[in-house]
């Protein structure tokens, strides 16, 4: 049991107790860091999150290479009420996408790969798409290749949920993908399906596994000695904050993860190990020692129609109330995160968060507007962002008659998976893994599935025989009806 009086705590073990004191005992040990009038108003902009019973966050402010204030706001672990410091290990979530790159590009330095490679080269496996997909494609979200998490999520398998998903399957489903979005190098589209892809080809080009090669050539060369790309799922992290999620009738859920994937998240750490990287892009210590790899690292990519983007290496660049500005956000389950670094005034804010419902990205710009209140040439903009949503299409009726033409079978082979369609009652729907889903219809053959898409199309005896489904990162995805299928 732990009990708080103002500064005074007095902790009382009993029992199982005894593993919350030893972590609680361990996490607030460490360094703590100067309180002055801009830190209290840093901690105003967290007092929200700052209490004894909800998830919240943990601040590091990083300035001319050093910690000039960090702390931890609200709960890491709820189940034992330990509180988040800047020594708690969280997930980053996307800006795990810049270590991966770096992997790639210390590749790229030692000879042993070339970003305008084509994929196919260490993904055999890959389809021949008829256009070449190179790995800058990849790190700079020109691929064109479709996004797994909108995969996994149309197999009832999204992220987060009981059903979990390993590396080979997520392979395999790629894999089996016969169509791109767009011609590659043609567009941006941010997809975490690229990284992931960048993962895989570190591990087999490096011989060794992607989070094993990490941590040899950028974490252990740095000294981030709480920072791993967390790829089992049943590792014991030490000083961990559990991720959470904001229950609808008050409260919170725990979220987990149950996958080992990484490369476009995957990485752990807290803000005080994060310290070492901020301060790498100044004075660089990976691979050869030079600056090419950080050259490497700050090279945006361009489409085919000669479009510059602000996307280079899984970082990036922007800027804020005339400030040049680097960067990313990124998001995992329970966890939010951001890195926003002012590298002109050799100023950064890194914001890790255990609440999905967190925003990072706002609080992160109102730690700069404090500290960097004399240096910004642009009055502060407004935070509030247009929320306003496409308006959903007006469903259509239908008589239960007309729906039993869409009753049966469906087998996609990009995804491997049966839809099965009944109609119970009025409506049509389909189950996936157990669940039943209700689809609303928009004209004679075509379904709404919330911002999804089911398109019908008919035989030459106008007998239904298949569907394309339009999910926005998966586009044109073909389901046949099975016949005469045995049970």
């Amino acid at each position: 049991m732990i009990w708080q009086r103002g500064s005074m705590r007095t902790i009382i073990v009993t029992g199982s107790g005894l593993l919350a004191w030893l972590l609680l005992a361990d996490s607030t040990s460490a360094q703590t860091y100067p309180r002055t009038e801009l830190t209290t108003q840093v901690d105003e902009l967290f007092a929200e999150w700052d209490g004894e019973i909800s998830p919240g966050a943990v601040v590091g402010i990083f300035m001319d290479g050093r910690i000039i204030y960090s702390k931890g706001y609200g709960v890491a672990n709820l189940d034992y009420d330990i509180p988040i410091t800047p020594q708690s290990v969280l997930r980053i979530g996307s800006i795990s996408k810049q270590f991966i790159a770096m992997c790639i590009a210390m590749l790229a330095e030692q000879g042993k790969l070339s970003f305008d490679d084509d994929i196919r080269t260490y993904l055999p496996e890959m389809p021949d798409y008829g256009n070449q997909v190179t790995i800058r494609h990849l790190l700079h979200h020109t691929s064109g290749i479709r996004e797994y998490l909108a995969l996994v999520n149309l197999i009832g398998k999204p992220e987060g949920s009981v059903f979990g998903y390993t590396t080979r399957e997520l392979v395999e489903l790629l894999s089996r993908q016969q169509r791109l979005n767009f011609k590659p190098g043609s567009q941006f589209s941010y997809t975490n399906s690229g990284y992931f892809l960048l993962a895989e080809i570190v591990t087999r080009v490096s011989g060794m596994k992607a989070s094993a090669f990490a941590q040899e050539n950028i974490f252990e060369p740095l000294g981030m000695t709480q920072t791993r790309f967390y790829d089992d799922p049943n590792a014991i992290i030490r000083n961990q904050a559990f991720g959470y999620s904001p229950k609808r009738d008050g409260g919170y859920r725990l979220d987990i993860l149950r996958s080992d994937v990484i490369g476009d998240l995957g990485v752990i750490t807290t803000v005080e190990d994060f310290l070492h990287w901020d301060n790498n892009f100044y004075e660089n210590k990976l691979g050869a020692g030079t600056k090419n790899l950080i050259t490497m690292m700050f090279t945006r990519g361009r489409t085919s129609s000669g479009e510059d983007l602000s996307y280079a290496l899984g970082l990036e660049f922007d800027s804020y109330r005339g400030l040049k500005t680097m960067g990313h956000g990124g998001s995992a389950v329970g966890y939010v995160a951001e890195f926003l670094q002012f590298p002109e005034q050799r100023f950064s804010v890194v914001i890790l968060s255990n609440l999905s419902s967190f925003r990072p990205g706002r609080i992160a710009r109102q730690v700069a507007d404090l500290y960097l209140a004399d240096q910004f040439s642009e009055a502060q903009a407004s935070d509030e962002r247009d929320r306003t949503q496409p308006d959903a299409p007006e469903p259509v009726e239908r008589l239960t008659p007309e729906l039993e033409a869409f009753i049966g079978d469906f087998y996609s082979e990009e995804l491997d998976f049966v839809y099965s369609f009944m109609v119970e009652g009025s409506s049509l729907q389909f189950e996936i893994r157990g669940s039943r889903i209700e689809l609303l219809p928009l004209s004679e053959d075509q379904f709404g599935w919330g911002r999804r898409e089911l398109n019908f199309f008919r035989d030459e005896s106008g007998i239904v025989s298949g569907f394309t489904l339009d999910a926005g990162d998966v586009q044109d995805l073909n389901f046949q009806k099975i016949v005469n299928r045995r049970y």
